[in-house]
């Protein structure tokens, strides 16, 4: 972003800043809602009865073999354990530095990021309840290995005793679906050329889940989906509408939905 814009829009930022406690109160409940959804644990039978027709469904669209991306990883040892520590540790603290940086420097793009966020994680959740599904290192008939388990780290216990974690929610992955958002945000919320770098995230994200047999190919596309159908009805107000009547003086739609937006907390 040059630095003749910035002044602008720090300006028009600071005034629209939500307060702080509310927001960690909110994305505290949204990080909450994303562990409820891994904590609904049961129905084995029918997520591997689903994993089963996924598979054959993949195979009969001609999806391309997850064990494509899989051999790449496992040509040796530090390239899986690395993949391994990027699922384990990367998806979360990523997607907690976008919410902080938009909250610090683009609160307007914040407001429209956690709205964001909090939709698809609530429909990601009730996928969750409604279509349980084995990831494909669960299900033999995949022929993958749980790298993970092989070569660590592990985020996950025994299946059949982990209690803190829902083994059987793989449908959508929000690994892709929060880092495909972080992408997207930061493309909207700033202005350098650099910022088409951020595709890379969900990117490699992407071959992490499938490499690693956490995800099929069709939780990143279902996931996708819902982040697209979020954008679609969540918008982002109209800044630059908002920045030139707050120079004129006067208030504008855009700026009378900013300071509703702010106001109602959404």
């Amino acid at each position: 972003m040059n630095a003749r814009t910035e002044p602008a829009q720090a300006g028009s930022d600071a005034i629209a800043r939500p307060p702080l406690v509310r927001e960690l109160l909110l994305v505290a409940g949204l990080f909450l809602v994303y562990k409820f959804g891994r904590l609904a644990t049961g129905h084995t039978g029918e997520a591997f009865h689903n994993a089963h027709r996924l598979w054959d469904f993949e195979r009969a669209v001609h999806l391309p073999g997850e064990g494509t991306v899989q051999s790449l990883l496992l040509h040796g040892d530090g390239l899986a354990h690395l993949a391994n520590t990027y699922y384990a540790t990367v998806h979360f603290p990523a997607t907690a530095a976008f919410l902080v940086w938009l909250y610090l420097r683009r609160p307007v793009h914040y407001v429209w990021a956690r709205r964001v966020l909090a939709a698809v994680t609530a429909a990601a959740l009730v996928l969750h309840l409604l279509f349980p599904l084995a990831p494909p290192r669960l299900l033999a008939a995949t022929g993958l290995v749980d790298t993970a388990r092989v070569y660590g780290p592990s985020v996950y216990g025994d299946p059949a005793t982990d209690s803190l974690s829902n083994q059987f929610a793989a449908m959508p992955s929000l690994h892709f679906g929060w880092a495909l958002m972080v992408a997207v945000g930061l493309i909207v919320a700033t202005r350098s050329r650099w910022r088409w770098l951020w595709p890379a995230h969900p990117l490699l994200t992407l071959l992490v889940i499938v490499g690693t047999a956490n995800h099929y190919w069709l939780d990143a596309i279902v996931a996708a989906a819902l982040l697209g159908l979020a954008l679609a009805v969540i918008h982002l107000p109209d800044r630059t509408a908002t920045t030139a009547g707050r120079a004129q003086g006067g208030l504008v739609p855009a700026q009378r939905d900013e300071r509703a937006l702010v106001g109602a907390g959404r």
